[in-house]
């Protein structure tokens, strides 16, 4: 027994799903980049580079090359991007597994980013690396330096603030210069100099406190007003 069946229409449905497939994928990232602003986009940029603090990094990465330990700048770029993007679109989803909006864990945030300004400025160790991992690529450069806490947590605090599209870009230009510093450390610190890296490091300092004043003033205000409101 043979089933008939039109293998045109077949065919011609077969292209209508792809072509319905297609037009929602472009149309999906035409809009997506249609959120795409350049002042959000390097004020991203610059919070992430002072939170990440890949120039304060360089004297530990010349001090572990000292001591023998392979730090490899590819792997450690790439680890560090995937975890960050990762935490970005998942963490999310975390906060809501515990019940926890981002108003409030941009709050949070704030006093992370507020405590590793006093770092820089004031040159005090709050954070401090414990772990058993003794990896140079993996620990400390990937985490905490590149990929911690304070950088978890200013990702989701910035999507508070910022379109996603912004943030992600501003984190691959960070990461393309965060390979670059890693690969040419050396060439990097004889550039700047030892004074150029505790300058830049206070100055970036100072932006990070700015920046954790702004993150708290801006959420804990509407979290005030939603309390109001229930």
């Amino acid at each position: 027994m043979f089933i008939a069946y039109n293998s045109g229409s077949w065919w011609a449905g077969c292209v209508d799903w792809i072509a319905d497939v297609w037009n929602s994928a472009v149309g999906g990232t035409v809009e997506w980049f249609s959120y795409f602003d350049w002042t959000q986009m390097v004020s991203a940029f610059i919070v992430l580079f002072a939170v990440i603090d890949i120039i304060g990094s360089i004297p530990i990465i010349i001090n572990l090359k000292e001591k023998g330990k392979e730090v490899n700048a590819t792997k450690a770029t790439i680890i560090s991007f995937a975890l960050l993007v990762g935490f970005f679109y998942a963490g999310d989803m975390m906060l809501k597994l515990f019940h926890v909006d981002i108003e409030s864990f941009a709050v949070a945030g704030a006093f992370v980013i507020f405590l590793m300004s006093l770092e820089m400025i004031l040159d005090v160790e709050i954070f401090k690396n414990q772990g058993p991992i003794k990896e140079a690529t993996l620990v400390p450069l990937v985490f905490p330096l590149l990929a911690g806490a304070g950088a978890f947590t200013t990702l989701l605090s910035l999507r508070a603030e910022y379109a996603s599209i912004n943030i992600i870009v501003a984190l691959v230009l960070n990461m393309l210069f965060v390979y670059f510093v890693v690969r040419m450390t050396g060439w990097v610190e004889h550039l700047l100099g030892k004074g150029g890296i505790y300058i830049i490091r206070k100055f970036f300092g100072i932006i990070l406190l700015a920046i954790s004043v702004r993150l708290f003033t801006a959420n804990i205000t509407q979290l005030v007003e939603a309390l109001h409101g229930n």
